[in-house]
């Protein structure tokens, strides 16, 4: 679900040109015990109905993903069961676990997308779009959803175990007809958790709101 964040103040001055959102599995929080028990009962059942999918690391017996999806589904068991068979489906048909620096590195080439090397003030990694850089007539489209699963997997990888948290950051200067996509979008929803809020926003808002002045990305760097 898509909502204004409505935590930081509204940016000011020149048109907003920035797209600030965060995918996030951690919204609600209960009992260890009940998501311990809950846990159990989510491996069980993949266990009975779905003996088939692959077990361990991202698998149906793995007990942080299972957690993470619990989240997600607030704690549904049967929407964590239907969502989280079709992510684990998902991943071994596109081979999730093959990608690597290597495999997207033409791609990755383009600019279009990058993982910042800093987290965001609030320890969230942060991945930056550049939406100018991105031309879904003339660039594969199964390569560009390659680098976009791999740099979410690689955000991550990056977080803190108690942080589910990404900062994306979709620069939409120099944007053009050419340039839209929205497929990017799709697989953040599809493959990792929910987008909770999105904030439009100019360059001065991203240095000033989300980053320190050592660790602003270098793109949004004395820009106003």
């Amino acid at each position: 679900m898509l909502q204004p964040s409505g935590k930081r103040r509204q940016p000011e001055g020149p048109p907003a040109e920035i797209v600030v959102f965060a995918a996030n599995a951690m919204a609600l929080s209960i009992s260890l015990g009940l998501e311990l028990q809950l846990v159990l009962e989510v491996k069980e059942n993949l266990e009975k109905g779905h003996a088939g999918l692959p077990q361990g690391k991202n698998g149906r017996d793995d007990d942080a993903m299972i957690l993470w999806f619990l989240k997600d589904r607030k704690f549904s068991v049967e929407d964590t069961i239907v969502k989280l068979t079709r992510a684990i489906k998902w991943r071994e048909e596109f081979g999730v676990s093959n990608l690597s620096e290597e495999s997207v590195k033409s791609i990755y080439e383009t600019g279009k997308a990058y993982l910042h090397d800093f987290t965001d003030v609030d320890g969230r990694s942060v991945l930056v779009v550049v939406a100018s850089k991105h031309f879904p007539e003339k660039h594969d489209a199964v390569e560009d959803q390659k680098l976009c699963v791999f740099l979410i997997e690689k955000a991550l990888r990056k977080l803190p175990d108690d942080l589910g948290e990404i900062l994306v950051i979709v620069d939409l200067r120099g944007f053009r007809p050419e340039n839209a996509d929205f497929m990017f979008l799709k697989l953040i929803n599809c493959c990792s958790p929910s987008i909770l809020k999105v904030r439009f926003c100019d360059a001065d808002a991203v240095r000033n709101d989300y980053f320190k002045e050592d660790t602003v990305p270098e793109a949004f760097k004395g820009l106003l």
